[in-house]
This record gives C-alpha cells, structure tokens and sequence, in this order.
C-alpha cells in the first residue's frame, strides 16, 4: 500500500486477538521508532513494551481496550515543541504499524503511577502521557461500534470549514494545489474527533494553526501536520517546516504553530 492508502485505511482499534507480536513485527516497529522525523525539535520517546500478565502486569486501559498485550509508551516534555513532536513522530509509527496489518488507538490519560511507568525511567523533562496498545485486530465488540457512533469517529468536519487562502474568510479549493496532502490532514484522528487544525494557504506556504479544542490539541495537529508532510513527500514534493516571523493574524480563538514552505 502507499501512504494514501494507509491513512485512509486507518482506524483506531480497540480490541485484540491477545497474541504477543513476532520478533519480526517488534522488529520492523522499533526500526520505525529508530527512524521518525522530528522538524520540531521537541522531547519525545518512544518505547515499545510487551506486558506479560503472568509477571503481575495488569496495565489498566479504563476499559477501552480487550486483548491488547503490546502497547507503545510515549515519554513527552512539557513545552509546545514537544507535544507537536510526539504527534508528528509516533503517527509515522502507527502509519508504520497500520501498514503491517496490525491495529493501534491513541490513548491520552495520567499513567503515572500504573503499570504502564512501573519501571520505567524517562528522560529529564518527560513524562509518560500517551499509550497505544499495538496487535492483531479482532472483530470489534457492540459496544466499541456504539462509541464510535456516538463520539462521531467516523465524520471529519467540510474541507472548506478548516482550510483556507488568501485570507481567513475564503474557503481553500480540495483541487487547489495542497489539496490533496489537506485532504490527508483532514482525515487524521484527534482527541474525542475534535479536528483542532485549521491552515491557510499563501501561495506555496502553508501557515498551520490550531484552535484549541483540549489539553492534547497540539499533539492532534502534529499528526495532521504528519499526514500533510508524508503527503507532500509522497507526492515527490520537497519543502520544509519553520516558524514564521509574522505569520498572518488568524482569528482571536485561533493559535499559530508553524508554517510549510515549498522548495
């Protein structure tokens, strides 16, 4: 499959077969941890950790997940570059995974204390904040569908709704020339499918901002920003990320975070 085809097919999964992966699957995982792509410079680790329940381990999931026994933990630092970072990273992880056929579902809770950070040693500044539990789908329970119905998992806010040109009023084209690594951006998962991200389109820059919807809306837009760049570079485009010295002045609800420029 391409990119294309992994980010639409994605899918946050909640219940597992309860098989541990394969040495090649932990394998191939951590050779993508090895190699994300962070432009952000922020603090993020990525760890790639199996919980053998006959050791004592009952790592707790409030219920959201069945059947998982290999979960990803992520050590995030405190700033805004960083919970941009771990966005953009880890999504090429779970891009990654998706691709081997494997489920995976994003999940952002206090775990300090649990299981999950029992043992665990992170580097100065971080915290654990994100687990993913990572494995052979199963056919999902009732009540999982039911959720997804309920929360709108399936729906993604009009393209012209979040993405714009020229100024913040005139809705951006999908056919326009970034439309289709937008598209891409638009059908990235987010915290409770609040779809934070909100871009305007100057020429061949891409200004990109968010309006803030949680406590995890930065790292919502990282892994837009992730679909919009694997995008880009699938594509056969080159450009890159940086912070704007006068970015346009977006909406007063409305918060600035980087810009794509072209080459």
């Amino acid at each position: 499959m391409d990119i294309l085809e992994v980010i639409k097919e994605r899918r946050s999964v909640r219940s597992f077969n309860g098989e541990l992966l394969t040495p090649e699957m932990e394998s191939s995982l951590n050779a993508a941890i090895a190699n994300t792509y962070n432009p952000f410079g922020g603090k993020v680790t990525i760890r790639l950790k199996a919980f053998d329940k006959k050791a004592g381990y009952k790592p707790s999931t409030y219920g959201m997940i069945k059947g998982a026994t290999n979960f990803f933990m992520l050590g995030i630092g405190a700033d805004e570059a960083s919970a941009l970072s771990a966005g953009f990273c880890f999504e090429q992880v779970v891009l990654k995974a998706q691709e081997m056929g494997l489920g995976t579902c994003w999940i952002a809770a206090t775990f300090k204390g649990s299981d999950f950070d029992r043992g665990e040693v992170w580097p100065s500044g971080e915290e654990l904040k994100i687990i993913c539990p990572v494995g052979v789908p199963e056919k999902p329970r009732i009540l999982e569908k039911i959720g997804r119905m309920a929360m709108g998992s399936n729906k993604r806010k009009p393209f012209g709704e979040v993405f714009f040109t020229d100024n913040f009023k005139n809705p951006l084209a999908p056919d326009s020339h970034f439309g289709e690594s937008l598209e891409m951006m638009r059908l990235a998962p987010s915290s409770t499918n609040s779809q934070p991200w909100r871009v305007l389109v100057d020429g061949r820059t891409v200004h990109f901002y968010y309006k803030p919807k949680s406590s995890v809306s930065v790292l919502d837009c990282g892994i837009g920003m992730c679909h919009f760049y694997l995008t880009e570079k699938f594509l056969g485009r080159k450009g890159s990320f940086f912070k704007a010295e006068s970015a346009p002045t977006p909406p007063e609800d409305w918060k600035y975070l980087y810009s794509f420029s072209e080459e």
